[in-house]
């Protein structure tokens, strides 16, 4: 019931009501205006204070957050494998029958340390041999230094021809290159001799035996690989990056496994263990191929990391996680704030007047549940997170703070 509603439902009671009461004298009717001027005022005023109120709408409530710039960590994440910083095969470099093992196997071994030893004595006979040939070879040079000895005064005092005296020269030369002969034999064969005794090049852990006890090894008719030797407490990672992300690195001037003196961070490499937590070490990019291949688009990429204790073994697959970009001082929001549509993206700021601004902003990566902004806000302003989706440009708003607990919510890791 509206206003005009009201007072013709009560105008038709107040009429008859005064027409019972209407006075027969002059006093009476004073008295009569009097109590119906009264009527009226009560009457005009329940109607006044019991007009139906216009209720103004309330302002939408929103949730806002200030604008912050802080350093964001932009990762890289690929899947990598892990091998060892040296990996040698351990080859019988003579032939002969496996004598003796000398090392447990899967333990870990010095390097130069013994680990087989083949049948020397086929060999210690050669040795034997080629000792004798160059004894026989100095005592003939002997002989013929001595001859030569003795022709040179007889030829100064012409007892003895020229030619005498060339053909002990000749001889005392020829027997000296004969010396030479047999000390090369014979260090060869000292060599092929301490080749029997198998010793490992570097240090690291040793594989099982890839031969028995007893059995013909050598490089021609036997088996040549005895075992594996690996050097595990510093691995490598290696990983394919695409060739786009290599253009974007460069746009920062970032570069991939070289010193890197324009920025203050190295490009640091962390891993995800097998059962899923974070290995505790990290490693640095050391090498990036300059060639991209062009039957998969990538290059290969590769990160030293420490393995004290052996928990990488070499040739398991992991997740490989890299800091590709350090964002300085960067504005970013969240991005469940923003409104991405085909013209561009947007947010709603709240300017100090409470009135909510449709603002189109240049987006950069999206860093976990953030997104950084290039260009378009500034430090200090409020943007609406929550409720955005109920305004419209130029509409007066109540802003709310962001709970904090809604905060905590947002993971601490940034991965692009």
């Amino acid at each position: 019931m509206n206003f005009q509603q009201h007072n013709l439902h009560i105008y038709p009671k107040v009429k008859a009501i005064l027409r019972k009461i209407r006075p027969r004298n002059r006093k009476s009717r004073r008295a009569w205006l009097s109590i119906t001027l009264v009527i009226l005022i009560v009457v005009a005023s329940l109607c006044f204070f019991l007009r139906p109120k216009t209720q103004t709408p309330p302002l939408p409530v929103v949730e806002v957050e200030d604008v912050t710039t802080e350093d964001v960590n932009i990762y890289g994440e690929y899947v990598g494998r892990i091998r060892a910083q040296q990996f040698v095969e351990i080859h019988a470099r003579v032939e002969g029958y496996l004598e003796k093992m000398c090392f447990k196997e899967g333990s870990y071994i010095e390097k130069g340390q013994t680990l087989f030893i083949i049948d020397p004595k086929l060999y210690e006979a050669h040795v034997n041999r080629a000792r004798a040939v160059l004894n026989k070879a100095k005592a003939q040079a002997e002989k013929a230094r001595h001859d030569l000895d003795r022709i040179k005064p007889l030829y100064a005092q012409n007892a003895a021809s020229q030619l005498d005296l060339d053909n002990a020269q000749a001889a005392y030369e020829s027997a000296m290159a004969e010396v030479t002969v047999s000390q090369a034999d014979l260090t060869q064969a000292e060599l092929t001799l301490g080749y029997t005794r198998v010793s490992s090049p570097i240090s690291g852990f040793i594989s099982e035996r890839m031969a028995d006890i007893g059995t013909l090894v050598g490089p021609s008719g036997g088996k040549s690989l005895l075992a594996t030797v690996v050097k595990s407490d510093t691995v490598r990672v290696d990983f394919s990056m695409t060739a786009l992300d290599y253009l974007r690195s460069k746009d920062r001037n970032v570069n991939l496994g070289g010193p890197d003196e324009k920025h203050k961070w190295d490009s640091f490499v962390t891993i995800t263990l097998a059962d899923g937590s974070e290995y505790p070490y990290k490693g640095l990019v050391d090498f990036a191929d300059p060639k991209v291949d062009p039957k998969t688009g990538t290059f290969s990429v590769r990160a030293e990391m420490p393995n004290p204790g052996r928990s990488l073994l070499p040739g398991e697959f992991t997740k490989v996680k890299v800091l590709l970009d350090v964002r300085e001082q960067a504005v970013d929001v969240p991005t469940k704030s923003l409104v991405i549509e085909k013209n561009g993206a947007y947010i709603f700021v709240v300017r100090p007047d409470s009135v909510a601004e449709k603002r189109f902003v240049e987006l950069g990566p999206e860093v976990g549940n953030n997104t950084i902004v290039e260009r378009g806000l500034a430090k200090g302003e409020k943007i609406v997170v929550e409720g955005y989706h109920k305004l419209s440009h130029g509409m007066k708003v109540q802003p709310v703070a962001v709970r904090a607990d809604d905060n905590m919510k947002e993971p601490e890791d940034n991965n692009q």
